[in-house]
């Protein structure tokens, strides 16, 4: 398709509340200005550039957000009163690696494999770096690359949303300016997995499904999560009958996961399996759906202090969810969008799990843009999510001893991230039932195939644009 043709949604003219905000700079784009398309906005500042710009900005800023922890001398709480704690430094020294310890072979490390091979690739230089030259601070070091690193990976994702959708560059604004990415990015190494895991259904979109599997299952085997990604591709496969790209990115992803781990596997395998068995044994963590249940059981059940009950009841949920969302994608109306599919399988892992650490919404945020891309309700989870880091940190210290606020402050703060996500799920799901209100499927309405992730997916949903969204695309308001 000609880029003429590639005409870029102004998010103005689309969402009653940008068109609000608008007004403050002289209201929204006029219908008789020129149209803007993907390669022509400004001179130079396309809506793609300016979007990539902020998420440099958004970087550089939670780069000065996180600087007070960077020399890793955390005395007095600092890592907390300063709202700056990071795993990536704190694990610097817990798994061993200012020590020249490599990851799995010398010690056990609680991530997947591919994680702690990436915390090595970037830990044993620096040390090695700081033995030969001890004015060397390794621990600022160490956090400095792992954040300019992250930040890449952060970057990547960007370009490639924008790259699934030419059309609404502007929705990719959402993940540039996101206050989780603000503060969170950086906390771990969950860009990692998210790069890969956007890289996959980019791969899918166009077309290469047994690439997109290798991706997958890198992602794996950096975060567990990324694999959920198949049961999405697993709905619009046997909607659309593409049995062969299904079958080709599944087995592609297990051989991608077994080279990674099965080397590991063969060195250490006790170490290898740490990660599986930390899992099995966390106790309720902080914020989760059974946090929040335990602080309000009137009876004082023992069932929360139960470790492997809670987890398999945990467990047991999530696969019943998942159980339900398969039947339910197959069996709704208008095939659902692939995005779509993997926002509320994430989404529903996270509301199930008993873990919920506070970087794992970064998981959310490039599914959100690309399955639901409408500013007021993801404001409204933002914000959520800014009140409930805040709370977090206050927690921590109580926990440390410096009691900040009640408990009952944590537990509404819980609750309102937990609220916005499930609103976010039930939205999704309104946007799959009546797909006349999905504003990315009303923008490729003209296509034969108005789903611009489905890649092999749309071969078998090809036809006749769906005029009826044409026409709605307007008359449904955002």
């Amino acid at each position: 398709m000609s880029d003429v043709r590639e005409h870029v949604v102004s998010p103005a003219g689309e969402d009653g509340f940008v068109r609000g905000l608008s007004e403050a700079i002289g209201g929204p784009r006029g219908e008789h200005a020129v149209p803007e398309t993907p390669s022509r906005g400004g001179r130079f500042w396309t809506a793609a550039r300016i979007v990539l710009a902020l998420t440099c900005l958004t970087l550089a800023l939670h780069w000065v957000q996180k600087s007070p922890c960077r020399d890793g001398a955390w005395a007095d709480h600092k890592q907390y009163t300063n709202f700056c704690y990071t795993d990536v430094l704190a694990l610097y020294y817990a798994e061993h690696l200012n020590e020249g310890m490599v990851p799995y072979v010398d010690y056990p490390v609680e991530y997947p494999v591919l994680t702690g091979a990436f915390m090595g690739a970037l830990g044993l230089p620096i040390h090695a770096l700081g033995e030969k030259n001890s004015a060397i601070p390794q621990a600022t070091l160490f956090y400095d690359t792992n954040a300019f690193v992250l930040s890449l990976f952060a970057i990547a994702s960007v370009a490639m949303i924008l790259s699934l959708r030419r059309r609404r560059p502007w929705d990719a604004a959402l993940f540039a300016l996101s206050p989780v990415l603000l503060v969170t990015a950086t906390v771990n190494w969950d860009l990692l997995a998210i790069v890969l895991a956007v890289a996959g259904i980019w791969l899918w979109a166009k077309k290469y499904p047994a690439a997109a599997g290798v991706m997958l299952g890198l992602g794996m085997a950096a975060k567990l999560w990324p694999a959920f990604l198949f049961l999405p591709i697993l709905i619009v496969c046997l909607r659309s009958r593409q049995y062969a790209a299904l079958v080709n990115s599944i087995a592609a992803g297990v051989i991608a996961w077994l080279a990674v781990n099965v080397p590991v596997m063969m060195i250490n395998f006790e170490n290898w399996r740490r990660f599986l068995d930390l899992n099995s044994e966390r106790i309720i963590d902080w914020g989760t759906s059974w946090y929040v249940g335990r602080h309000f059981d009137p009876f004082g059940l023992e069932l929360w202090n139960n470790v492997p009950l809670v987890t398999n009841l945990s467990l047991g949920l999530f696969v019943l969810c998942c159980v339900g969302l398969l039947v339910f994608g197959l069996r709704v109306k208008t095939p659902p969008r692939l995005a779509q599919l993997a926002f509320l399988v994430v989404a529903i892992f996270l509301i199930t799990n008993k873990v919920w650490s506070q970087q794992f919404t970064l998981w959310l945020l490039p599914l959100l843009v690309l399955a639901r891309p409408k500013w007021p309700a993801f404001l409204a989870w933002q914000l959520a999510e800014v009140c409930y880091f805040i709370a977090f940190y206050g927690e921590l210290m109580g926990a440390s001893g410096k009691q900040v606020f009640p408990e009952g402050v944590f537990i509404f703060a819980s609750l309102l991230r937990l609220s916005t996500v499930i609103l976010l799920v039930v939205l999704v799901i309104r946007d799959m039932v009546r797909p006349e209100l999905d504003v990315v499927r009303r923008t490729y309405a003209d296509t034969p195939t108005p789903d611009p992730d489905g890649g092999p997916a749309n071969e078998q949903l090809t036809g006749p644009p769906d005029f009826r969204l044409v026409r709605d695309r307007e008359a449904v308001p955002s």
